[in-house]
């Protein structure tokens, strides 16, 4: 309504900054458990152990991978019935609650998960399954708040400021733990293990810890009575949008080669540490030395693939990234020298953070004009993603496990991405103006 005086509730300071604390909080798991410490401590944890799984010996390795994929397969089913409860059920601060808990906690029990232990890696890969839809999970309400705390045109600030909370907050973290990994005799640790045990319980103390500032400032919940037929409301959706695209082949080439793309990009960031402790002997405190130095250069990296959108369009920047991911994956097949996978990371970096934020606007861009609900295509990109991280780490694992080694999976990756090419020099971007995506 015209001349309308926006809800007074909105846009207040205070509860705007606790939102965006939930992101310094549960970033902790993000960078200091999927990708930093935790792959390399599975491995270590679990060397030298016969790991049995359905009657076949497998490499701690590929359990891993394996486990990426199971967290995942759960998400994927979960997330369209998690976006309907968070639209319907009045309850979101109740399920943000408990999927915080759920993975602080999961984090905190990986303490328990010792390198004696016979069947320890099923401890492992339990906790760090049961993390990850925690994490995965909290953050589908987390995200439903943003319209009810501020206005549409403060959509983009706000946003930023949870990404820069939750990068401030997960680097801090990351730098700590590293103090105590490297100068365990400082603070009375004689255990080669226990350095990177004490993270795990960092983490979700970090993260259990300052999500209680959040859940203090978010508005409380209000009980709305619904119907399981609006709860379910998410899989129709998902279905609608599949069923509408059979008729939209541009935007259909476009997803399914981001499927393809997204499956490597996202099985790269999650292995990368494996293949590099595996492969190159790589220790867990230079492994953080590499990550901190790729939030960096993944900073500038994002800057440079926006401009480059900016001038030569969205498909030219794509295509670009993607020619430099493959050719990461097959110098990564050739890595003999820790010095070479320096140079390797420093790479990835570059074309990390614009992958993911090129890909999603020439997605918005690519959105008919007359699409009334866009909300649901999103809905179904984010499934297809999490449905992209399955594919890539299950085929990841299951090519190392039947060749008996890493660089033949990253040859796989590479393959995903030369697909991906392929299936964008087809898509046409012509015609179409930006959307956006808040």
């Amino acid at each position: 309504m015209i001349g309308e005086l926006p809800d007074p509730r909105l846009n207040d300071k205070r509860t705007i900054n606790g939102w965006a604390i939930f992101d310094w909080a549960n970033s902790s798991y993000a960078l200091v458990i999927s990708v930093a410490i935790f792959p390399i401590y599975f491995l270590k944890a679990t060397e030298g152990y016969d790991i049995v799984l359905f009657g076949r010996e497998i490499s701690n390795s590929v359990v891993y991978a394996y486990s990426i994929a199971v967290a995942y397969i759960i998400l994927t089913v979960l997330s369209p019935l998690l976006s309907g409860i968070a639209d319907a059920s009045g309850r979101k601060l109740v399920f943000m609650k408990f999927f915080t808990t759920l993975g602080s906690l999961a984090c905190i029990s990986m303490f328990f998960f010792v390198e004696d232990l016979s069947h320890g890696w099923i401890i492992g890969s339990i906790a760090f399954i049961l993390a990850t839809i925690g994490f995965s999970g909290g953050l589908v309400f987390y995200n439903s708040y943003l319209p009810e705390i501020a206005t549409e045109d403060q959509y983009d600030r706000i946003s930023a400021k949870g990404f820069a909370y939750g990068y401030i907050g997960s680097v801090i973290l990351l730098i700590l733990n590293l103090v105590v990994i490297n100068f365990p005799e400082f603070f009375g640790i004689k255990d080669a293990y226990l350095p990177s045990r004490i993270a795990f319980i960092m983490v979700g103390l970090w993260w259990f810890g300052f999500a209680q500032i959040t859940f203090r400032r978010l508005p409380k919940d209000t009980l709305i009575r619904t119907g399981n037929r609006i709860i379910w409301e998410g899989y129709r959706e998902i279905r609608k949008v599949w069923q509408q695209l059979q008729k939209k082949k541009n935007i259909k080439r476009f997803l399914t080669a981001f499927f393809f793309y997204s499956a490597g990009v996202q099985t790269v960031l999650y292995l990368a540490s494996i293949f590099a402790e595996k492969e190159l002997n790589f220790g867990t405190s230079e492994l953080i030395g590499i990550i901190l130095l790729l939030q960096l250069v993944a900073i500038g990296g994002a800057y440079l693939f926006a401009y480059i959108s900016k001038t030569k369009g969205n498909k030219y920047s794509l295509i670009l990234m993607l020619v430099i991911w493959a050719l990461i994956c097959c110098a990564a097949y050739f890595v003999s020298k820790k010095i070479q996978f320096y140079f390797i990371a420093g790479a990835v970096g570059v074309v990390m953070g614009g992958i993911q934020a090129i890909s999603r606007s020439s997605y918005s861009k690519l959105i008919p004009d007359d699409t009334e609900d866009t909300t649901s295509y999103f809905s179904f990109y984010d499934v297809l993603e999490k449905m992209a991280i399955v594919f890539g780490t299950f085929s990841f694992g299951f090519m190392e496990q039947w060749t008996g080694g890493m660089r033949n999976s990253v040859l796989v990756l590479g393959i995903f991405f030369i697909l991906g090419i392929i299936l964008l020099v087809s898509v046409n971007f012509r015609g179409v103006t930006a959307r956006s995506t808040s």
